[in-house]
């Protein structure tokens, strides 16, 4: 590590003032960042810390019957959450008790890791991230692997997720690093249906359209028959191939569709 000033503001107003000089960083949970830090991939002179702010933590229902997260809200809290099952179920699955305990929603989707769930629970659910500034719908928030439409300074402080009639996450585990290798989340709502990918992608999180044209006319595993991913475009490493990871995909959105009916 290496020498950094920090502060630890108590409103989200004083963690845009402190985030207004070039030289400042974010710190939600740390569960990225620290590592980034620790292998000196980022270099910040200040970090703001925002594990103080009680506006950015807790979760509530709207006047329109959306779970509304706080930004500072960890996973544990969310797991523990029962108003939106499936998404609740996803959280329990995120890396390992030390981790839920530390990491945040907000950090997560800020961070937009390609391989992280919140993001697929994001899509398929069509939630709105709200900053300090405005609110982003989850079709134009995600624009690629670590790439959101955050701007310098800007925070997200909730997000809003309308709860769909039925859902369901599957992950397929990498067992070291408790991420998804292949990660489907299905959202049935009544006007259609709803399925995000994230772990599989170079682009990140993404939407099967396919599926869900197929799913919206017929919410069941047998609708997927005769579909199929390129994978091209797909990750490919050491833990699987681009068509390795495409076969899983329409495997895990089966399952998720099946679980959730």
């Amino acid at each position: 590590m290496y020498k950094f000033e920090m502060t630890r503001p108590t409103t989200i107003a004083e963690a845009v003032a402190a985030l207004s000089s070039e030289e400042a960083q974010a710190l939600g949970g740390g569960q990225t960042l620290i590592p980034t830090l620790k292998q000196r991939l980022a270099s910040p002179e200040m970090l703001v810390s925002l594990t103080g702010i009680d506006e950015m933590k807790g979760i509530c229902v709207d006047d329109d019957g959306r779970v509304c997260i706080g930004g500072g809200t960890t996973h544990a809290v969310v797991a523990a959450d029962t108003r939106y099952p499936a998404l609740s179920a996803l959280a329990g699955q995120i890396g390992d008790p030390a981790v839920r305990n530390r990491g945040t929603i907000g950090g997560s989707v800020a961070n937009n890791d390609p391989a992280a769930c919140y993001p697929a629970a994001v899509l398929a659910s069509n939630a709105t991230i709200v900053t300090n500034a405005r609110d982003i719908a989850a079709d134009d928030y995600f624009q690629g692997m670590f790439t959101t439409a955050l701007e310098d300074g800007e925070l997200v402080t909730e997000v809003k997720f309308p709860v769909p009639e039925k859902a369901n996450y599957q992950k397929f585990v990498q067992p070291a690093s408790r991420f998804a290798l292949v990660g489907v989340f299905v959202a049935k709502f009544w006007d259609g249906v709803r399925v995000a990918v994230t772990g599989a992608s170079e682009e990140g999180v993404f939407r099967w359209t396919d599926a869900e044209a197929a799913l919206s006319d017929s919410f069941k595993a047998s609708a997927l028959d005769g579909l199929s991913l390129s994978g091209e475009g797909m990750i490919s490493d050491l833990h699987g191939t681009g068509d390795y990871r495409a076969h899983l995909v329409k495997v895990l959105t089966g399952r998720a569709v099946s679980a959730a009916a």
